[in-house]
């Protein structure tokens, strides 16, 4: 924890695990009355040197991942309803929804203080309350990702629930941002 930020602004390394299942659609309909789609799934790297970047605001393993994934998918970032995105640290949220294409370099920070990634807003971004509220079991993040994805595009996310989402997104970072994983999913 350094200036500025605090010790809320960064998530708590916890213990933790997860499990998922994945499996064709036609056996997946057999054990689900409720099974969602992988649309796409994207990895890219950076360097890992921060001293190396091309922008220390940026994270290209991000940008690179998510245009990947949108492209497979054939979505743009104005089709995502809710997304879950590696926010270890209040700026990295900002980060993350910038890099993602959801708003413009430099305005994620506003867009986030005037609602539009709130449960309502433009894109419902962290519904479960993020890496933040619910820790990073670090190897066991992305899939407690996925997991709250799953619920909103069920139906099944309770008082957090993004009513209709059709279209969700996950967004994990390893590396201090030296890689990135996206991956859309559908009902």
């Amino acid at each position: 924890v350094a200036d500025p930020l605090r010790v809320l602004d960064c998530s708590p390394i916890t213990d933790g695990a997860a499990a998922l299942v994945l499996a064709p659609s036609d056996i997946a309909s057999r054990y689900c009355d409720t099974p969602i789609r992988i649309l796409a799934s994207a990895q890219a790297s950076d360097s890992l040197a921060l001293h190396d970047r091309r922008d220390i605001t940026t994270l290209d393993a991000t940008v690179y991942a998510a245009k990947k994934a949108f492209a497979q998918a054939r979505l743009t970032p104005e089709d995502i309803d809710v997304a879950e995105v590696h926010d270890c640290f209040t700026i990295g949220e900002i980060l993350a929804i910038e890099d993602l294409g959801f708003f413009p370099k430099g305005e994620g920070g506003a867009a986030t203080e005037e609602g539009r990634t709130a449960i309502g807003g433009d894109v419902a971004v962290n519904t479960s309350g993020g890496l933040k509220a619910c820790g990073h079991p670090v190897g066991a993040t992305g899939i407690k990702q996925a997991y709250e994805i799953v619920l909103q595009l069920r139906g099944e996310a309770g008082k957090r629930q993004v009513d209709d989402a059709e279209i969700g997104l996950t967004h994990n970072v390893g590396g201090s941002g030296g890689t990135a994983l996206v991956h859309i999913l559908s009902r």
